[in-house]
């Protein structure tokens, strides 16, 4: 027999979907700004010449241009409003967390609750402004060494930097926005929206190299084949669970004996998501983005960094597949599944795991099954990142082919939906709930007129 849970999922239709007001409206919300986001991708930095630029960035964009304009919905192609994009940002949360997994500090707020976690997003803020600022400032003197601005001197500058670091911070709140009143990861949905933007012109492109006779017929199916078989195998494993058996022990309330149940506590493969991709891709492009369009004034510490961390390169892959695992670990331990916070939950809830002590134990033998699951979870992750890559990097083909934009599409895609499909239950209980209220006081008011 279905549970209540499964019915209701069975029920939910487009008319169900019509009834659920606030759900509607989240979502429009989510698509206005995200409207918002790609608008301000096309409106231009001033002082930038256009055709120089059009003329570099195509140059680029099978190596660090394309990676670039990737996490940018094609912004820093066109030198838009949001060209930094949410990177620094992303960059900035980073090393806050690192912080405070190390100052006690930090750590000490971290637990004061919601009073913490506002101090600790304020200094992600300064710490975005100032990431955003070096980039900023990075990027201009560039592009006067690389010839592409019209009008070069500190004037163009001090407006490029004013204009990148302000559109960073507007795109930082749009996400915030999101998270909050809208559907779904903000931060994420703004990547995603931007790879998905330019996933048209990136097939155009391909299937352009394959009229050209630059790519065979055979190539092209087999790669597409390879993109078929990395979102199957992505979908497989973001829904692959390893189930801790819970027991509740028999108790009595008042007058009532309530008899004990059995549960499970499902852990993630990949509890961390598409996190860990993000922030390694993140902290490879920090350093790119400021060496990029300096062509040939190029430092020769830069240069060796850029010959190096090249999409492709041996170092470039090696250090993705190190940041990959790190991240797994320490994105799922300090966020999204904590042994010690789950196991005081249980024991607040008088559950138990069979044969295991309830406390400490039960923190240490969650973190013993967490860290089991997630070698086969960071694994996933990075031979999803880096073995599309290889083959994006040995044949040529565009950037948004790589493991890392499927991940990403992939994962938000299941994530955003789990979101709906909550809010369309959340929905029906409450219609559920209002139907039982209104029967009791008919039942009530019957009652009455018979006494």
């Amino acid at each position: 027999m279905a549970s209540a849970a499964e019915q209701m999922a069975q029920n939910m239709s487009w008319s169900a979907f019509g009834k659920a007001t606030e759900l509607r409206q989240r979502i429009l919300f989510t698509i206005g700004l995200l409207i918002v986001y790609r608008l301000g991708t096309y409106i231009p930095v001033p002082g930038i010449d256009a055709d120089a630029l059009r003329n570099f960035v195509d140059q680029l964009s099978t190596g660090v241009g394309g990676i670039l304009n990737m996490f940018t919905g094609g912004a820093i192609g066109r030198m838009g409003l949001f060209a930094l994009g949410i990177m620094p940002y992303i960059s900035a949360s980073i090393i806050v967390q690192l912080m405070t997994a190390m100052v006690p500090q930090l750590e000490q707020l971290k637990k004061e609750g919601e009073q913490g976690r506002k101090k600790i997003n304020q200094y992600t803020r300064y710490g975005t402004v100032f990431l955003a600022t070096l980039q900023g400032y990075g990027l201009a003197a560039g592009l006067e060494s690389g010839g592409l601005v019209t009008d070069p001197g500190w004037f163009f500058r001090i407006s490029c930097v004013i204009t990148l670091v302000g559109g960073t911070m507007f795109l930082m709140w749009l996400g915030e926005q999101i998270t909050a009143r809208g559907i779904g990861n903000g931060i994420s949905l703004i990547i995603f929206v931007g790879i998905i933007a330019e996933v048209p012109a990136a097939l155009a492109q391909f299937f352009a190299q394959g009229r050209s006779g630059a790519l065979s017929p055979a190539v092209i199916i087999g790669v597409l084949v390879v993109v078929i078989a990395t979102i199957t195998f992505v979908v497989f494993m973001e829904r692959a669970l390893r189930k801790i058996h819970i027991q509740y022990p028999r108790r009595q309330v008042g007058m009532k004996v309530y008899d004990g149940g059995s549960s499970h506590l499902p852990v993630k493969v990949n509890p961390s998501g598409v996190i860990p991709a993000i922030f390694a891709s993140s902290l490879l492009l920090l350093p790119t983005t400021l060496s990029t369009f300096s062509g040939n004034q190029t430092g020769p510490v830069m240069a060796t960094i850029l010959a190096y961390f090249g999409p492709g390169q041996p170092l470039y892959l090696l250090f993705f597949t190190a940041m990959i695992v790190f991240f797994a670990y320490f994105y799922t331990f300090n966020v999204s599944f904590k042994p010690d916070d789950v196991a005081d939950n249980l024991k607040n809830q008088n559950g138990f795991i069979p044969g295991i002590r309830p406390g400490q134990r039960t923190a240490e033998y969650l973190e013993y099954v967490v860290n089991r699951v997630l070698v086969l979870g960071s694994g996933y992750l990075a031979a999803v990142c880096l073995l599309p890559e290889i083959l994006r990097a040995q044949l040529a083909i565009p950037f948004y082919f790589g493991g890392t934009s499927v991940l990403i599409i992939v994962s938000v895609t299941m994530d955003t939906i789990q979101q709906v499909q909550s809010h369309m239950l959340a929905h029906q209980y409450e219609g559920l709930i209002e139907k039982s209220q209104l029967r009791g006081k008919k039942r009530g008011k019957r009652g009455t007129a018979r006494r």
